[in-house]
């Protein structure tokens, strides 16, 4: 058994809670840490291993769990694509041989995986917005193609889904049996990849739905802005962070040599490696537990995968303390917080649309969310991650709503920059909605500083 497969198995042995994706304050201590799991010190290999999240056993999860005069009324829930095929690829080494057929018993298995690809069989033709009617419903290709969906990706939803099955319809109820159109909102980006995954979650959540029912509505930016994109200010901010980055990455001589022996190895200038984005294409091999390429001059080694994810690791950690992320995260997220706190508004009101949201998108979409609600500790979206966000009626007060949010399970509400002294103020046990309301209507802007009192005017804003 080699060190990786070894590692592997120690990841899954013991499910927890928090080192699935553990979210830190300020202080940068996790929630609910496991001393038997978690590393004491920043380890690049176990977070690689978190980040790749393969399937294991069956995951634990704090989705569902209230007091017992809470009725669960909608659930809005983001999801990162699963496993995928590298999106880069290092010049002048062999593409990984990685099969994205779909095979029911080649690992990673799930019982449905055979059933699903019979229905998306089924499926081409559907009714889906323009131009994801185009998109291949599933994996076929037994050489992947760039940033496809791999069988990995596809089980990862599949668990997803199915979890949340188990939680929201066999114990809550959250849809009658006899569900109508109106009550899902299919939300995704134009890749294969994120229309697939959704396919995948929505199969483990509703097995053999309906087609005609199913609707996937395009979304046409990875910050899912809709009609509200433009937004000068948030470029500026990107830009000043890019500025971080490169910053960061030209004062790391440790790195910079690992470049240079790597592009050694390869035969290629170091400026064209780095522009390859290796820590990508490796993040692939590592997950599937296939070798690092070698060529005549020597082999990209663990050292070297060590070495660039300790870099990553670092600044993640960086931006997360920059204020210049966060004010891109803060405009980046708004429109899309926006539109979700309406939509829960909605059904606060009595009305029994878009019960159960489903948003199908990418790293760089739940990396400014989670900034944005003050998760300045929380982990990268590894692959298949989820965040949830849960609206929930008060029985002995029908007027009064709480919300929930949860990340890959772990219930992070009490961390959120607007819900963190709440136990503090009030003796009630959930957050109220009217904390997220005011934070996204006002809270945000003022975050931001400039005195923009809505978004328009904080996107518009001159400098910072």
């Amino acid at each position: 058994m080699d060190l990786l497969t070894a590692l592997l198995l120690l990841v899954h042995l013991i499910p927890v809670l928090a080192t699935k994706n553990g979210v830190t304050s300020k202080s940068r201590k996790r929630i609910m840490p496991d001393p038997a799991t978690e590393p004491p010190v920043m380890d690049p290999v176990y977070e690689a291993l978190l980040y790749c999240n393969i399937p294991g056993v069956a995951e634990r999860s704090m989705e569902g769990h209230a007091p017992h005069h809470f009725k669960l009324v909608s659930a809005h829930v983001f999801i990162r694509h699963g496993d995928r095929y590298p999106l880069y690829a290092i010049p002048k080494t062999k593409r990984p041989e990685i099969d994205c057929t779909l095979v029911a018993n080649r690992k990673p298995y799930h019982s449905k995986l055979e059933a699903f690809v019979n229905h998306m069989s089924k499926g081409p033709g559907a009714a889906f917005e323009s131009p994801l009617h185009s998109l291949p419903l599933y994996s076929s290709h037994q050489l992947c193609e760039m940033g496809e969906l791999t069988q990995t990706g596809v089980v990862q939803h599949l668990q997803n889904g199915q979890l949340l099955r188990d939680i929201y319809l066999k114990k809550h109820k959250l849809l009658p049996s006899d569900w109508a159109a109106e009550q899902l909102h299919l939300e995704t980006t134009g890749k294969s990849r994120t229309l697939q995954s959704g396919l995948a979650l929505l199969y483990g959540f509703l097995p053999d739905f309906d087609w005609k029912k199913v609707y996937f509505r395009h979304q046409p930016s990875a910050l899912f802005c809709s009609g509200n994109c433009y937004c000068p200010l948030r470029n500026q901010y990107l830009e000043k962070e890019q500025r971080r980055q490169y910053l960061l990455r030209l004062n790391n001589r440790q790195l910079e040599r690992t470049y240079e022996e790597m592009a050694r190895i390869v035969d290629i200038p170091t400026k064209q490696l780095r522009a390859a984005n290796p820590i990508d294409s490796l993040l692939c091999l590592f997950c599937h537990n296939v070798s690092f390429p070698c060529t005549k001059n020597g082999c990209i080694t663990m050292d070297h995968f060590k070495v660039i994810k300790t870099h990553q690791i670092e600044d993640e950690r960086e931006r997360q303390e920059k204020k210049l992320y966060l004010g891109y995260a803060l405009l980046g997220a708004h429109p899309i917080l926006n539109q979700t706190v309406s939509r829960m508004q909605h059904t606060a009101e009595g009305k029994k649309e878009a019960l159960f949201t489903l948003y199908s998108a990418h790293d760089v979409t739940l990396a400014p969310i989670l900034s944005a609600l003050g998760l300045t500790g929380a982990r990268f979206p590894r692959f298949a991650a989820r965040l949830v966000f849960e609206l929930w009626q008060d029985r002995e007060k029908p007027r009064e709503h709480s919300i929930r949010i949860l990340y890959d399970g772990v219930d992070i509400t009490f961390y959120t920059s607007f819900c963190q002294d709440h136990h503090r103020r009030s003796p009630k046990p959930m957050c109220p909605l009217e904390n997220l309301v005011r934070f996204i209507k006002k809270d945000m802007f003022v975050a931001l500083g400039g005195g923009s009192t809505n978004y328009y005017e904080a996107c518009h804003r001159e400098g910072f």
